[in-house]
């Protein structure tokens, strides 16, 4: 009995510590979006991301983009994301029909980032701190 409480216990402790290390992103990041693509309709913005545990879905994360317009938060979107704790690196995709790819990097109270669209072009590169918001 207590073998297999003991093997059971080692088995979920990867899944506790994924759980438990998403954590470390939860919260809300401030910073710059910079288009890479001259000829694109992309405009640089200020940017507020909100990123929360998915209530549905435990080792997701979601994020909630906004741009600053004026002093004020104008909702983006929603991006579906998977944090890796042990790397740092937070990987996220929308809804939308196209292919893109937001892959950010995250260091203590930093986080960079970039959007790839089409998987090959960067159309965007982000760089955020943690905010106290």
């Amino acid at each position: 009995m207590r073998r297999a409480l003991a093997i059971l216990t080692l088995a979920c402790m990867p899944l506790l510590s994924l759980h438990a290390s998403d954590k470390a992103v939860i919260g809300a990041w401030e910073g710059d979006s910079k288009c890479m693509v001259p000829s694109s309709p992309c405009q640089d913005e200020h940017v507020l991301f909100q990123i929360a545990e998915d209530k549905k879905d435990p080792f997701q994360l979601n994020l909630d983009a906004y741009k600053i317009i004026e002093g004020a938060p104008e909702f983006m979107g929603t991006l579906t994301c998977q944090y890796q704790g042990k790397t740092g690196a937070l990987s996220c995709t929308s809804s939308s029909k196209e292919r893109d790819d937001w892959e950010f990097q995250v260091a203590g109270d930093t986080m960079g980032g970039r959007l790839l669209v089409g998987r090959k072009t960067v159309y965007r590169r982000i760089t955020l701190h943690r905010s106290p918001k």
